[in-house]
């Protein structure tokens, strides 16, 4: 069984030990029960007490420390299995996170590992209830062949009959496991559409009667039916209990002569196995859930660690440090393609042969009512091929990259960070190729705020002596200060506005203060003054202190701010769109009076 193995892969020693005592605590239920059984057969017995209360304690210490052992063991493998299921994801490739989709990760790490753990919990009364299940049947060995092989003979037919109904009931849960994803998924979309949902009365019948419904209905019934199997084994492994019992007591008697005090130590033992015995029958199904919540653990494991990117260093001797490097970044002939989306399964990008979609296909034409939206050009859904594409960004220069909505922007800018691999092509960084054995150096040049970003509520990864008050100075430069505090490092709040998020996101990025600083629409939730003090002078800041910038951005009034502009159409650069500016007109007014500032300090905006 996989919770075997998931256990001895923790420490082998350890369930040795706890295999050790579990069977001496059931060897002394077995004495126990012979002892009782003397007592009450004899008339008088020799001290019985002391030998009853010595035995009673060495069952209550073993059977204590077995389940410290297991209890330890168990929760120091979910322990391990959480920790290792996040470094997975942490050195997964991004494209490969995105494939397997938000729902199917947060299932796993959340409800499967919830209902492993339940399993587990389980396993320390589980071996106790074996113990002395198999110390009865030793004592039930010891008093007679025939009784015991009676018993045997009785309990591996029940086993069978229940193997059978336990077989159909793990498919069904595996099942029922399966559609927890697509559970996950509609959970999604009740929470992130929410607006939308609320603002279109079908829609929403739709969604919660088609979508949401449907699948807690199908969960309910794999769930139903497999419990109703496990109910079904727990009755059919009762009936052949009482049927050995009866047996022994009714049948064997008239065939073979079996003296009665016999029959009354074979009652008694019965009677104390009969706990637990239904104990590890009602675990039944939690051992089950488990192993298939185990399973699409593993299978989740395997993925994301084929997957996994290397995490070596490169050599310090072959790369200059950072403070030394021109970082003059070249992409030379970069292309990355998209595959179709598999809203089933996740969605993303997929590295493989590149396809390039047709532009146009010709359909009949069909009749829209006045006020309907143009028709889109119909498209077959095969993929995106973004690029080749060759570009050279300069330290202490602003790139704009510039296109329509889907034109590659957002995807080139994963490129440009080392977040997506190329397929073809090559990226230098200070005349260095950029391979698997260095690409973790080389995204650590990078600061980036993409229009999706994740905000941290506290400073992570920062080391600085003076790190509260750093935050406190930037807090006031982008006139935060009034709503937000920092205390070691974690921040009040960030329960803020999304134009004031991405305020806080960009005083992290400050802090970072990397040679490359990447922005991706981080203007287009700002009011307008911040709009344009973050265009006229915080990236005039970031140039003149030899940072190289790149901006995407949908703001025509400011691209004669840049020294380079890029147009991405159709995931290509268009041609004869690659603008060389070659100036920046600013004024010491317009820089601000600190160099430290960013151009936030001159000027005074509103509270929102």
């Amino acid at each position: 069984m996989r919770f075997i193995r998931f256990l001895l892969e923790v420490s082998w020693r350890t369930i040795v030990i706890a295999t050790i005592t579990g069977l001496i605590s059931g060897v002394i239920n077995a004495m126990l029960i012979s002892l009782i059984n003397r007592t009450v057969s004899q008339a008088s017995f020799p001290n019985a007490l002391l030998y009853f209360a010595g035995l009673g304690l060495i069952a209550l210490f073993t059977s204590t420390i077995t389940q410290f052992i297991l209890i330890h063991l168990s929760q120091n493998a979910i322990y391990q299995l959480r920790l290792k299921m996040s470094q997975n994801i942490l050195f997964s490739p991004l494209q490969h996170l995105e494939r397997l989709g938000e729902s199917r990760l947060l299932a796993t790490l959340t409800d499967d590992v919830r209902v492993l753990s339940h399993a587990v919990s389980a396993i320390p009364n589980i071996c106790i209830d074996l113990a002395t299940v198999i110390g009865c049947f030793f004592y039930l060995a010891l008093i007679s062949n025939i009784i015991f092989a009676l018993t045997i003979a009785t309990s591996i037919l029940g086993m069978w009959c229940v193997q059978m109904r336990i077989g159909k009931a793990q498919g069904l849960f595996a099942l029922a496991r399966e559609e927890e994803d697509n559970l996950y998924k509609h959970f999604q979309g009740l929470t992130r559409g929410i607006k939308e949902l609320k603002l279109h009365k079908s829609r929403r019948k739709d969604f919660y009667s088609q979508h949401l419904q449907g699948s807690v209905t199908k969960l309910r019934q794999k769930n139903t039916i497999a419990m109703q199997n496990f109910a079904i084994a727990n009755g059919l492994g009762q009936l052949l209990q009482y049927s050995s019992l009866a047996l022994v007591l009714f049948i064997l008697p008239s065939l073979i002569l079996i003296p009665l005090p016999l029959l009354s130590t074979y009652v008694l033992t019965m009677t104390y196995l009969s706990l637990p015995l239904q104990n590890l029958l009602r675990r039944l199904p939690d051992l089950l859930q488990g192993n298939v919540a185990l399973e699409k653990i593993e299978m989740m494991k395997l993925s994301l660690t084929e997957e996994s990117e290397s995490d070596r260093q490169v050599n310090a001797h072959t790369i200059k440090p950072a403070t030394q490097l021109e970082l003059k970044l070249e992409l030379d002939q970069v292309t990355y393609s998209y595959h179709g989306v598999n809203h089933d399964k996740g969605f993303g990008p997929h590295a493989g042969s590149l396809h390039i979609p047709p532009k146009h296909q010709h359909k009949p034409k069909q009749k829209h009512q006045p006020g309907d939206m143009p028709p889109l050009p119909p498209q077959e859904e095969k993929g995106f091929l973004l690029g080749p594409i060759s570009l050279t960004l300069q330290p202490g220069q602003i790139t704009f990259i510039i296109g329509g909505n889907g034109s590659g922007k957002s995807t080139l800018a994963k490129l440009i960070t080392g977040l997506y691999p190329p397929i073809t092509g090559s990226i230098y960084l200070d005349g260095i190729l950029i391979t698997e054995q260095n690409q973790e150096w080389y995204r650590q040049q990078f600061s980036a705020i993409f229009s999706d970003f994740y905000l941290f509520d506290s400073c992570l990864g920062f080391n600085h002596a003076n790190l509260d008050g750093e935050v406190e100075s930037y807090l006031r430069q982008l006139q935060l200060d009034h709503k937000v505090q920092v205390k070691n490092g974690v921040l009040s709040t960030i329960n803020l506005s999304q134009g004031q998020r991405k305020r806080l996101a960009l005083l992290t990025a400050y802090l970072e203060d990397r040679p490359i600083y990447l922005f991706d629409e981080w203007a287009s939730d700002q009011e307008p003054h911040f709009r344009d003090v973050f265009y006229r002078q915080s990236l005039v800041k970031l140039k003149e202190r030899g940072k190289a910038v790149i901006v995407i951005t949908h703001d025509d009034r400011y691209f004669h701010l840049a020294d380079q502009i890029i147009k991405l159409d159709y995931g290509k650069i268009e041609p004869g769109y690659v603008q060389q500016n070659g100036y920046l007109k600013s004024t010491p007014n317009e820089l601000g009076k600190a160099d430290d500032s960013f151009g936030y300090e001159t000027t005074k905006f509103s509270q929102t």
